[in-house]
């Protein structure tokens, strides 16, 4: 047992004789990893599946670093994603025309062990959380109106609807991992550069959605709005909800069509991260 303290202690006074803190912001560029389908393209010859990743954009992230010794350390990471559009749904066949995308605005928090291969070349392994945003969705829809619609406005064949409409997703809490090994290059003693590639592995389990803009207007043939916002988000098409909750299991009787079985949409990612970093003066065994 005195051994074993004895060890301890020295493993103690070790770490705190080097022991430094550092912190560093960087900013880069993922694209979608393992992508998963998002949507799809159809034309009046074929559909096409639109593969892709919210994970995919740009991102920003400020870190804190604790090394123990020389080689082993622990990093704290806060960052911000504002994702690129993925294709939701393209349509372009008489009639109608609907173009959907929807892109992630998302705020994420990772704890990492960092590894020191050597003074420049660096690892680091970690989990990953999302802490808040969304996955906003941006939608407009063409529908030529039948001639007995356009006859009820009062408007002559051609006529047609125009929606545009924003809705805001949300998930459930997801756990992913990080990965990531970089190169430093110190400037001075307190300060340094470094690139990196990182990879980011996470999904994400829709828990809700809520449209946050709706407007609908009945446009002529000449392009000369009619009825301007005929429907809007206090007056809902029917069939179309406010909010949807998304479940796991939906019986065969259900008649609450503001219900949808949830789905899980892809976050993972490989990017480019290019930063700085100031490094506080450490307690070190060398300066003494």
């Amino acid at each position: 047992m005195k051994q074993l303290i004895l060890l301890c202690a020295a493993l103690l006074i070790g770490s705190v004789s080097y022991a430094q803190f550092q912190i560093s912001a960087s900013g880069g560029y993922a694209i979608g990893s393992a992508g998963m389908k998002t949507g799809e393209t159809i034309s009046t010859t074929q559909t096409e599946n639109a593969y892709g990743s919210y994970g995919e954009g740009f991102n920003g992230q400020i870190r804190g670093t604790y090394f123990f010794n020389e080689t082993f350390g622990a990093d704290l990471s806060l960052g911000y994603l504002h994702g690129s559009d993925q294709t939701i749904s393209e349509v372009n066949v008489p009639g109608t025309e609907i173009d959907a995308v929807a892109r992630a605005r998302a705020f994420g928090a990772a704890i990492s062990l960092v590894y020191k291969f050597n003074n420049n070349i660096y690892g680091r392994l970690g989990a990953l959380v999302k802490l808040g945003g969304k996955t906003e969705a941006v939608v407009s829809q063409k529908q030529t109106l039948s001639d007995g619609e356009a006859a009820a406005f009062g408007l002559d064949p051609g006529a047609y609807s125009q929606t545009n409409y924003v809705e805001d997703f949300h998930g459930q809490f997801p756990l992913g991992f990080v990965a990531a090994i970089g190169y430093e290059y110190p400037i001075n003693d307190n300060f340094s550069v470094f690139a990196e590639a990182e990879y980011y592995g996470i999904s994400l389990k829709r828990k809700d959605s809520e449209l946050q803009e709706f407007n609908t207007n009945i446009v002529a043939a000449d392009g000369t709005v009619a009825f301007e916002g005929f429907y809007s988000l206090d007056n809902l098409p029917e069939g179309r909800n406010k909010k949807t909750t998304y479940v796991d299991e939906l019986s065969h009787t259900n008649t609450d069509d503001s219900k949808e079985l949830a789905v899980k949409v892809p976050y993972s990612s490989f990017g480019i991260n290019f930063g700085i970093t100031y490094k506080f003066k450490g307690s070190s065994s060398k300066d003494m």
